[in-house]
């Protein structure tokens, strides 16, 4: 089974990076210097920040949905991230290097599906929770922190294969 997993578009954080800390603060948005690789990872580019990069810690809506599992948590975004992680069976090694916890919505975000897994196992959960045909879509989070890690959604087989 195909899958594609991406990051957040830059356009909703754009207009926090370079502000001042007081309104940053006043927004309840924190800038931290990075000071070690891994502990930052960016939720654009799915990347970890490297050490000296800056990245803003604010609060995320990850599912938008008037459902029992409406979610929000806190994320990192690297100042000047441009370019979401956009990929098909590639996991990007900020989830490679984590603990995991998988959650299959359907499409009407109702959670079916859920489990943990080391990141270097992920393909084998995603497959697992793709296999009940009512899973729309796997939200990824960082299963320590809680922290919203990114989507998934399923690769449909082309007409032509």
């Amino acid at each position: 089974m195909q899958f594609r997993i991406r990051g957040l578009s830059p356009e909703p954080f754009q207009r926090f990076f370079g502000l001042p800390e007081a309104e940053l603060q006043a927004q309840g948005i924190h800038r931290y210097i990075v000071d070690e690789k891994p502990g930052f990872p960016d939720r654009i580019e799915l990347r970890d920040a490297e050490v000296g990069e800056t990245v803003l810690l604010l609060n995320h809506v990850c599912l938008d949905a008037m459902t029992p599992y409406r979610a929000s948590h806190a994320i990192f975004v690297r100042e000047g991230a441009s370019n979401t992680y956009d990929a098909v069976n590639q996991v990007p090694e900020s989830m490679r290097c984590r603990l995991l916890s998988l959650r299959g919505y359907s499409a009407g975000a109702m959670m079916l599906e859920a489990d943990v897994v080391e990141g270097t196992a992920i393909e084998t959960v995603i497959e697992q929770i793709f296999a009940n045909p009512e899973v729309s879509y796997i939200h990824v989070h960082n299963a320590r922190r809680g922290c919203y890690a990114g989507r998934i959604d399923r690769v449909q087989a082309s007409a032509e294969s």
